[in-house]
């Protein structure tokens, strides 16, 4: 079933005056928004193909999930020097008592990222230890958030989910209008980190700007460690994040017409420890051209010349704690996991 609603912005400064959602109910506990009409955005190919001719050259992280990629992501984070996935698992299993004396006993579990995974899980597992009735907002620009969001129904039966098929900023808008009850907005995993430090600073005074006083913000840090450990978190020993990387290209190859080799490239991730931060390329193992023939275009290719594709930033507490407070977020608590690798805070409007 489809309906239209249409939700006003009386607060934010990036929307205009109304937007109209389309509402499409699967049962009764399950539903999901999506706007009516949406601004047109620049396609996978005007991207890659500016992004490409840029010195220098550079393909957006964001292009890394395509079916192959986002389960090659999966196999990542089972491999055992990955640490981020296991640090933030052991963090969430072991603070749900914790965390309980910060949660409103009406309290909607709101997720960036369309998420059907432990992490969620435990979340939700948490919420209904302490509440009789949970709903779940998760908010994705992507239409995985259908697929995700039926698995959580299958797993859950009286879970009440209201998906938003939108960008963070308007889904968190509109929440914000949805009802007077608190929301626990988590970001989790190590996303934040893919950020460059002003977009961070604009990203978290964004979810600031959106949160009601009663509102409670857990996001996810990875934290500054010994720099082997982060070798071997981004280089596996299975290669399979070599796999990751190089995907993009054959996703590229697959949707564009391209004919990138991908055995005349190689995977390359370095720790920059003056930014503090990894970054991650493919490596050009010679010189070469590559053609995308649906819009008559070569790009040539130096031999060693990098294509960037993902920052990942580490963080010191007293750098967390300085984004926090540039947003107007207070710290109520943070936890670590046993070695100290990941951090996750709960954080609340001032």
């Amino acid at each position: 079933m489809h309906v239209k609603i249409r939700l006003s912005n009386m607060n934010s400064k990036t929307l205009q005056n109304q937007i109209t959602y389309q509402k499409t109910m699967i049962n009764a506990n399950l539903k999901y928004f999506k706007p009516s009409t949406v601004k047109k955005q620049k396609t996978f190919l005007d991207e890659i193909t500016l992004s490409l001719n840029n010195k220098p050259k550079s393909i957006s992280p964001k292009f890394f999930y395509d079916e192959t990629g986002s389960k090659l992501f999966d196999e990542i984070c089972s491999l055992p020097e990955y640490y981020l996935y296991d640090s933030e698992i052991e963090i969430l299993s072991n603070i749900k008592t914790d965390i309980k004396s910060y949660i409103d006993s009406e309290i909607h579990l709101v997720e960036l990222g369309s998420g059907s995974s432990i992490k969620t899980r435990i979340l939700l597992d948490t919420l209904y230890s302490i509440q009789t009735s949970v709903e779940y907002f998760p908010i994705d620009i992507s239409n995985i958030l259908t697929h995700s969001t039926q698995e959580l129904s299958n797993i859950y039966k009286d879970l009440k989910i209201t998906g938003i098929i939108d960008t963070y900023e308007n889904g968190l808008n509109f929440i914000e209008h949805y009802d007077d009850k608190p929301n626990l907005v988590s970001f989790l995993g190590s996303s934040f980190g893919n950020f460059n430090p002003n977009e961070g600073i604009d990203f978290l005074k964004t979810i600031s700007a959106m949160m009601k006083e009663s509102d409670l913000f857990l996001i996810g840090f990875d934290l500054k460690k010994d720099e082997s450990v982060l070798h071997n978190a981004y280089n596996d020993s299975k290669g399979v994040t070599a796999k990751f990387n190089l995907n993009v290209l054959k996703r590229i190859n697959t949707e564009l017409n391209a004919d990138f080799d991908l055995s005349k490239f190689a995977h390359h991730a370095v720790y920059n420890e003056l930014q503090g931060r990894i970054e991650m390329h493919l490596k050009s193992l010679c010189t070469q051209t590559v053609k995308i023939p649906d819009v008559n275009m070569s790009i040539n290719v130096l031999k060693d010349e990098l294509i960037h594709t993902e920052n990942s930033y580490k963080f010191s507490i007293s750098q967390i704690e300085s984004k926090l407070e540039k947003a107007s977020i207070g710290i109520n608590k943070i936890w670590y996991d046993s070695r100290n690798y990941f951090a996750l805070v709960l954080g609340q409007k001032i």
